[in-house]
């Protein structure tokens, strides 16, 4: 990344920080909604691991990879 590139991502970083909490708040909520007793850390897990998934897909997906 050059370092113009990595200006512009520092200063959005704490935006797509909040960007992401917040998707992973509203899968919280309706694991909340839809499993009755729902186990919570085992829910966040599995979101988690799910983002991740989804996050090495879009890598994979992008013109070779992210550049380092």
């Amino acid at each position: 990344m050059s370092q113009m590139e990595q200006l512009e991502m520092n200063a959005h970083s704490a935006q797509l920080k909040a960007d992401v909490k917040g998707l992973i708040e509203k899968y919280r909520s309706i694991f909340d909604w839809d499993v009755p007793e729902v186990d919570e850390a085992l829910s966040d897990r599995l979101i988690l691991k799910a983002v991740r998934q989804i996050l090495d897909e879009i890598e994979s997906a992008s013109a070779g990879g992210m550049p380092g």
